[in-house]
């Protein structure tokens, strides 16, 4: 890791906020950056897109780009920073723009054959029918658009009624919907990060929530949620792991920093869901504790981070 001197960042703008469904999540995200980036003497100035106008980033060196959502993870606020020519971190317009689609993500790793769950786009009723026929009513049903768990539901055993109730629920998303197998197994996340050496997978986080229902609550307020890092799992299936999530991660040209979630069966085969390409930085967020696991704090993080910001092209 390479260190970094906050007075060769410049300016920096904390780019939270927004106006997502995730725009709570973002402003919490965004206080713990801009908070971090202060400690350690940058300067640094809080944006939200919602409340300020673009002219406002006049002076800017470079952005932490901490928005979360359509509108911040989906390629929109990255292609207003080429135009303006200002360096931004995380994943350009194109890796943003199929990090955010899981259909899209989903084909490109099936391309590069890296395993996934069994799925179909619900489009009607006679889909829905489909999908409880093909996955034996135990499925997941999701936007494609969307994080932090919105309008996700989880269907185990569940009758053609649920699974047209929650097809009904969540398209009101105003977006594609998926169905997918519901894989059971262990619920494990993997943060990849280039801290100055290139793409590298951090410690494998397990996610043990009450009644492994890890939804927006007990993902941002709940204490309820225990996260086990590194994760308890045999030296040669985390070795695989993390050789997969970082393919992954490249595959679809997230090379700055992301995280991926990953389905762990009982016999050692996995699954990846879905890689958010704007990690969370909140006090319950993951990327945070990986790095800590490793001996590098929510400050230094932070600081490398932002001394990757750049223009894609």
């Amino acid at each position: 890791m390479k260190s970094v001197d906050v007075k060769d960042l410049g300016k920096i703008a904390v780019v939270m906020g927004g106006s997502s469904g995730e725009r709570e999540v973002s402003l919490m995200s965004g206080s713990g950056v801009l908070k971090a980036l202060q400690s350690v003497g940058a300067d640094v100035v809080k944006f939200d897109p919602a409340e300020q106008p673009l002219s406002d980033l006049a002076g800017i060196d470079r952005a932490f780009l901490i928005l979360h959502g359509k509108g911040g993870e989906d390629g929109v606020i990255q292609g207003v920073m080429e135009f303006l020519k200002i360096p931004y971190t995380g994943s350009g317009v194109q890796a943003s723009a199929i990090g955010i689609d899981k259909e899209m993500t989903k084909a490109v790793w099936e391309a590069q054959g890296i395993p996934v769950p069994r799925g179909m786009v619900l489009r009607n009723e006679t889909d829905c029918e489909e999908a409880h026929r093909r996955f034996n009513g135990n499925l997941v049903i999701k936007p494609s658009k969307e994080g932090s768990s919105l309008g996700l539901y989880k269907l185990k055993n569940a009758t053609l009624d649920q699974v047209k109730e929650a097809f009904a629920k969540s398209q009101e998303a105003g977006m594609t919907v998926l169905a997918e197998e519901y894989v059971f197994g262990r619920e494990l996340t993997v943060a990849v990060l280039d801290m100055g050496e290139g793409l590298k997978a951090f410690p494998i986080i397990e996610i043990k929530a009450p009644d492994g229902d890890y939804d927006f609550e007990h993902k941002y307020f709940s204490d309820e949620t225990v996260y086990v890092c590194p994760a308890e799992v045999p030296e040669n299936v985390t070795e695989k792991i993390k050789a997969v999530v970082e393919k992954a991660a490249l595959a679809v040209g997230a090379d700055a920093w992301s995280r991926i979630d990953v389905i762990l069966r009982g016999d050692g085969s996995f699954v990846l869901l879905e890689i958010n390409t704007a990690p969370g930085m909140t006090p319950h967020s993951l990327v945070p504790l990986a790095a800590r696991t490793c001996g590098i704090s929510y400050e230094e993080l932070v600081k490398q981070v932002a001394a990757r910001a750049s223009l894609k092209g």
